[in-house]
Order: C-alpha cells, then sequence, then structure tokens
C-alpha cells in the first residue's frame, strides 16, 4: 500500500511540475520599442495583456538604447517597471552585428561608393576596439534594470561563415569571462545578416563556447533565410538545453507565407524543459507595427490557450 500511495504521490508531483513548467502567459515578454510610442504605452500594453515581463531595446519613441541611458533615467525606468510588477526578460544590445575586423560581409556588395565603403570599415573597427568598454556599459545597464540576459550578434555575414567561427567563439568568449564576473549571461542570436543563423550552425558554433555563461536566443524566422525549415527540422538540432530565450516576430504568427508551427514549437519547447521567456518582435516596417503587435500578442495567446 505505501509503494502504491508513494507512487501516486510521485506521478502527481510530477504532473504538477509540468503544470508549472508549461509555456503561458506568465512567460510572454515583448520588445518595448516594438509594440509601443513611449514608456507609458509600453506599460499599459503590458497591463493590456496581464504581462510580467518585458524585453529591452531602444527606448520607446527615441533617445537611444538603454544600454547608452544614465544611471538616473535607467532607475527611472526599473521603477517604473517595478511598480507596474514587470521585470526585464531579456536585454537586446547590439553588440557585435557589425564588421568582423579583416572580414568582407555579403552586405558589402550593397554599398554603392568606396567612401560609403570606407567609412563603415571604419566605424565598425572603432566599434570592435571599444568593445570592452561598451559591454561594461550593457553590464551596467543590466544590472540597473534586473536582466541578467544579454543578446550578442556573430558579426555580419560573409560568404563562408563557418571558417570565421572559432575567431568569432574567441571573441565572445572573451566577453562572457567578462560577464561570468557580472553574473551576467551572453546569448547568441541566430540573426540572419550574421555568420550564424541556421540550427545547424547554431548547433556546431555553440560546441566552441562555455556552457555555463553562452547560451542562444533563438528567433525561428530567421533561420528561414538559409532555406531551413525552422520547427520540426531545425529544432531537433538546436542544443535545447542551452536555448535561454525564445524570440517570435510577427510575421511568424500573422503573415501566411510566413507562419510558423507555434502550436509544434511551444509543445516542444514544454516537453524538452524550456523554461526561459517568449518574447515577441513584432518587426513590421510598414508603419502598422504597433497594431501588429497587438494582433501578434492575440495570436500568441489564441494559440497557447487553445
Amino acid at each position: 500500500m505505501f509503494r502504491r500511495e508513494f507512487l501516486a504521490s510521485l506521478a502527481a508531483a510530477r504532473l504538477l511540475t509540468a503544470a508549472r513548467a508549461r509555456i503561458d502567459r506568465g512567460r510572454i515578454a515583448f520588445i518595448t520599442d516594438e509594440a509601443a510610442a513611449n514608456p507609458a504605452d509600453a506599460i499599459q500594453f503590458a497591463k493590456k495583456y496581464g504581462l510580467q515581463w518585458v524585453e529591452l531595446r531602444e527606448v520607446p519613441g527615441g533617445g537611444g538604447h538603454y544600454m547608452r541611458q544614465s544611471d538616473e533615467a535607467l532607475k527611472e525606468a526599473a521603477k517604473q517597471f517595478h511598480d507596474n510588477g514587470i521585470k526585464v526578460s531579456f536585454f537586446n544590445t547590439p553588440m557585435f552585428k557589425i564588421t568582423l575586423p579583416g572580414t568582407e560581409p555579403l552586405a558589402a556588395k550593397r554599398e554603392q561608393t568606396p567612401e560609403a565603403r570606407e567609412k563603415r570599415i571604419a566605424k565598425h573597427q572603432a566599434d570592435f576596439d571599444r568593445r570592452h568598454e561598451d559591454f561594461k556599459q550593457a553590464f551596467r545597464a543590466a544590472h540597473i534594470l534586473g536582466a541578467d540576459k544579454i543578446r550578442v550578434f556573430t558579426f555580419l555575414r560573409t560568404a563562408e561563415p563557418e571558417k570565421l567561427h572559432q575567431r568569432i567563439a574567441d571573441v565572445i568568449g572573451e566577453m562572457a569571462e567578462m560577464a561570468a564576473k557580472e553574473k551576467i549571461k551572453l546569448l547568441v542570436e541566430n540573426e540572419s545578416a550574421c555568420n550564424v543563423v541556421s540550427c545547424a550552425e547554431v548547433d556546431r558554433f555553440m560546441k566552441l563556447l562555455p556552457e555555463k555563461t553562452v547560451g542562444i536566443n533563438w528567433d525561428p524566422l530567421n533561420g528561414t533565410s538559409q532555406n531551413e525549415a525552422p520547427y520540426p527540422d531545425g529544432y531537433k538540432l538546436l542544443p535545447i538545453k542551452r536555448v535561454w530565450n525564445v524570440q517570435a516576430k510577427g510575421h511568424s504568427l500573422l503573415a501566411p507565407d510566413k507562419k510558423l508551427d507555434w502550436p509544434g514549437i511551444f509543445s516542444s519547447l514544454d516537453r524538452d524543459g524550456y523554461r526561459g521567456e517568449v518574447g515577441l518582435e513584432t518587426h513590421y516596417f510598414d508603419g502598422t507595427k504597433i497594431e501588429k503587435s497587438h494582433a501578434s500578442m492575440v495570436e500568441i495567446f489564441r494559440i497557447l490557450e487553445s
């Protein structure tokens, strides 16, 4: 009898744990500058949908990136979030979305003049040389805002990106050592304009980086730029235990020709023990991003509650 009761209680505990782990409204976030015209509107957006999390990038309505704000401005933003029951799940920095010195990005073909090329090379070299200072700024902002995960990119995509993976990993690894001392984790995004995009590339690249301090910000739609079927094909290749944030683009929820199987993605993430948040990155550039943010959030909840 005791053994039967023990097994029954164990099964009940497992069911309770699974229920708690399920992706629901309490684990949905959104990038504020995609969904709001100003910081106050971002808070109202969160309240409208009962959201507890936001992702931060640019200050909504202008003012530049949050990592460039003064301590006073950051403390005020943190207070507004706290007073409204909102936390920061992910800090989207622009770090390393630049040319890796000595390489030639595919996008450079679109440069119209030698002057434009020289200007881009000089700016990106300066950004690279300033990386330690910029990461310190990002850490400062993250601490004030209460975020412990920061996005990084893998430099602008070249014709043979995999040949650069070790070099890129060495650079990110150095920054990860700095981040670890600040109790902050770096998340590599599979950005379509950069050197690591498809799930297969992500899997190979992440083997070059320390498991405890560097994870993945997975944006499924980005993989389609490499003719990848993000789900289920790409998903099967991901080192899922290193996926620490997921982003959903509005097009992958709303556009008939770009829709992804989000019911399947959510179900697989739940099954495989994903514990992070899912952030909406609306990404419409036709003047409708706020409208589409509302439509995307409604669609997310329709999927989760169906």
